[in-house]
């Protein structure tokens, strides 16, 4: 049987199982799911499937088992490393979560959520805010990523300081196999020592192994009070000091501590609307650090104030912002959030999600830094992000007047020179983004033998037909 016969019989019965008008076929509009967000990859598919259940999408994946056809899962389509967008070949099915997404329980009095992989991140963070409680995850595309796209990624973002990662806030999880058959792990449990946490093979995965339907989420008290603060400093070394004494002095009521180059706030306030600078003077390096508690009695406010007035008179901090209004403290995320975004009208940018040792940063970027404009004259590295937990996205946008093509084309050349020297401070080249398409090359050449050669058992041993989001993260034959 042809590999064209095969895939038609198995469109034939997507569409007797979901009905003509949840399968999306070449002449109805798939573009928003074939493109993804940075354009760095555009696909083709024989349909779009959309089930609304996780009965019909074990359903889905026994029908592509049988007839050896490839599914990509896939959620809001906000990924960064290509891993969500189905293959130019026009061969792979794109499995779409997003009509799963009802919020099945929220258990307030046990600090837990069930919400299914189609919830979007807002949702589920304004689901708890109902119920007075607190989704700590907080990314930039909030409002269209999808939990199950989160969790299959292991999503980072903003609190990770003081929340973890993704895969920190799960209890639980319902997967559908590559085999079809349905794993009902909703367990509320905050102890259970019964042999493998299994949740902890999906987490991260990126549908590789199996697609997560619905998960059990962690909830935490809502903060009642919070305190954001803009503080520049002259270098990272004067940050990372910031760091250490706002860790040792607020402890886990430092929620967040962010880091930012001049040029990344001028790329902000050219391109945002309704945008301006927080700190009249301009500085070479900005903090934007949180602060928050659930206790009544505690003042953040005196503390950050404490804080910043010390490291002030030591020298280690040049000025500094408190927010005085929540909508001012938005303000200061909003130029922290739309960093992304901006470089889009910068022309050209080179991505880096790397992380190493918080205390290695400073030495990190004084020796990035330097190499990249010796690499490449004019061009612009525009480093930020997480300081707090040593992961920055280190992104270099194009020399002015440069043809965006011809520096793109440096893709690799680039990766390789930033690469090297995280991987010479001990860091990962991926820090939260995961691997999908974009890394899954330089994953077999960072990653230790054994460990890559561990990954393909699992992967042959759970899906042996490679039926789920195939040459993503590991090559595949």
């Amino acid at each position: 049987m042809t590999s064209a016969s095969r895939t038609q019989a198995a469109l034939e019965e997507f569409i007797a199982l979901l009905g003509r008008d949840t399968v999306l076929l070449p002449d109805d509009d798939q573009h928003a799911y074939l493109v993804e967000w940075r354009n760095l990859y555009r696909g083709r598919t024989p349909a779009v499937l959309r089930p609304d259940s996780t009965e019909a999408v074990a359903r889905i994946i026994q029908i592509a088992n049988n007839h050896k056809v490839p599914l990509v899962p896939q959620g809001g389509n906000t990924g960064l490393v290509g891993g969500q967008v189905p293959s130019e070949d026009g061969q792979e099915f794109v499995l779409s979560l997003s009509r799963l997404n009802r919020i099945r329980e929220v258990d307030a009095s046990g600090n837990s959520m069930t919400v299914e992989a189609g919830v979007t991140l807002e949702a589920v963070q304004q689901a708890a805010e109902n119920a007075d409680r607190l989704f700590p995850l907080s990314l930039a595309s909030q409002g269209t990523c999808q939990i199950g796209g989160n969790l299959s990624t292991n999503a980072g973002g903003t609190g990770v300081l003081a929340y973890g990662s993704a895969r920190d806030l799960v209890l639980g999880l319902e997967v559908v196999l590559p085999t079809g058959e349905i794993w009902n792990g909703l367990r509320k449990l905050r102890k259970d020592n019964t042999g493998y946490d299994l949740k902890q093979l999906f987490l991260g995965a990126e549908g590789t192994l199996g697609i997560i339907t619905a998960a059990v989420l962690k909830l935490f008290p809502a903060p009642l009070k919070e305190e954001a603060a803009f503080v520049a400093v002259h270098s990272p070394e004067d940050a990372l000091a910031l760091f250490n004494t706002a860790r040792a002095q607020a402890g886990t009521m430092l929620t967040a501590f962010e880091l930012m180059p001049r040029i990344g706030v001028d790329f902000a306030l050219r391109h945002l609307s309704d945008t301006r600078d927080p700190i009249e003077r301009r500085y070479p390096w900005y903090v934007l650090m949180n602060l928050s508690t659930s206790q009544p009695d505690a003042s953040p406010r005196r503390l950050i104030e404490s804080i910043l007035s010390g490291r002030l008179e030591a020298g280690q901090i040049a000025d500094a912002a408190l927010a005085e209004s929540l909508q001012h403290s938005q303000e200061f995320w909003a130029l922290r959030h739309g960093l992304s975004e901006v470089q889009k009208h910068e022309g050209g940018s080179i991505k880096h999600d790397i992380s190493v040792p918080v205390a290695s940063i400073p030495a990190f970027l004084n020796e990035a830094l330097p190499a990249v404009e010796a690499f490449l004259p004019g061009a612009r590295p525009v480093p930020f992000g997480h300081m707090g937990d040593g992961n920055l996205h280190f992104n270099v946008s194009q020399p002015v007047g440069m043809d965006k093509a011809a520096f793109l084309a440096l893709w690799d050349d680039m990766n390789r020179l930033v690469h090297d020297i995280v991987l010479s401070y001990d860091g990962s080249i991926s820090a939260e983004h995961g691997i999908g398409r974009l890394k899954r090359d330089l994953l077999a050449e960072v990653k230790d033998p054994l460990e890559l050669a561990m990954m393909h058992r699992l992967k042959d041993s759970f899906d042996p037909n490679h039926i789920l989001n195939p040459g993503r993260v590991l090559k595949t034959d």
